[in-house]
């Protein structure tokens, strides 16, 4: 299988599971603590070296410990660093997912952990057979990124600015509910609502979108499957996007066609959130 490369966010993932959230001047026991590495970009690249895809990152960490020891964790994950960029004077990005009765978020992004354009290895982009954008970055370096590459494209989110220059360079985009919104414009409430905004996307190899209430919805030039919610518990729904996306490029880089990707996507989603925190374990079956 040729070179996957995730371009996205880095971050310490600090994972605090309570009862309860405490109100103005309460105090609550954190029941469960997992610090990890972390972000979407290191999500997607860890799923698809868990998955057994060669995984390139190409994303920022600070000058610290922690980026550092995130940089040293991601090659233990079997992730190549070789293309992280340590940026001076900047600390790492810190995400705190707290779980209690849903989730909650607390985000430490400093500018410095966005990529630039000059941060961009093209020549290993250019080279890689599947290169996944995850779209929280400034939309001029995905717009790059996406146009140097050669291989896949595969768009995660939704751009802030620049949606028709990038969904030109696409030839896989997944959304969740909110994000297919922004992307297509339209009211999504139905799955039909959901396969005919994907169908104004087309022509595409595969587009995958989540609808709320209902599950994910996947539409190619000659098809269309709807995949329902299963029946397993949420426990935190962070890190399921990711391991979808995982999935999803690992199995068409393999060359599945739609609907057993489809399939394996769904699985890792599923397993992704049935624990706390977005790092999961995944496998290829």
């Amino acid at each position: 299988m040729d070179e996957v490369v995730v371009v996205g966010q880095i971050a310490r993932d600090l994972v605090l599971v309570v009862d309860e959230v405490p109100g103005p001047g309460g105090t609550a026991a954190v029941r469960e603590r997992r610090e990890v590495l972390g972000g979407k970009g290191a999500n997607i690249a860890s799923g698809l070296a868990q998955l057994g895809a060669p995984v390139a990152l190409v994303g920022v960490v600070g000058d610290d410990d922690v980026g550092a020891r995130l940089i040293a964790r991601a090659g233990a994950d079997g992730i190549a660093t070789r293309s992280v960029v340590v940026r001076p004077d900047c600390p790492t990005g810190l995400i705190v997912d707290v779980v209690a009765d849903g989730w909650r978020y607390l985000e430490d992004l400093p500018d410095g952990v966005l990529l630039r354009e000059d941060d961009l290895p093209l020549d290993v982009i250019a080279r890689a057979g599947a290169v996944v954008v995850q779209l929280q970055q400034p939309p001029k370096v995905a717009l790059r990124a996406a146009r140097t590459a050669t291989g896949r494209v595969v768009l995660d989110g939704a751009p802030e600015r620049l949606r028709d220059e990038l969904l030109a360079c696409a030839d896989v985009v997944r959304a969740d509910h909110q994000e297919a919104e922004l992307l297509t414009g339209r009211e999504i409430k139905t799955a039909d609502d959901a396969v005919a905004a994907a169908r104004e996307l087309m022509p595409k190899e595969l587009v995958a979108f989540a609808v709320d209430g209902v599950g994910n919805v996947f539409v190619w030039d000659s098809g269309e499957l709807v995949v329902p919610l299963g029946d397993v518990e949420v426990v935190d729904t962070t890190g399921g996007g990711d391991a979808f996306v995982a999935a999803l490029t690992f199995a068409l880089t393999r060359g599945d066609g739609p609907e057993k990707a489809a399939k394996l996507a769904v699985e890792a989603s599923a397993a992704a959130v049935s624990h706390a925190g977005g790092r999961t374990k995944l496998t290829g079956r």
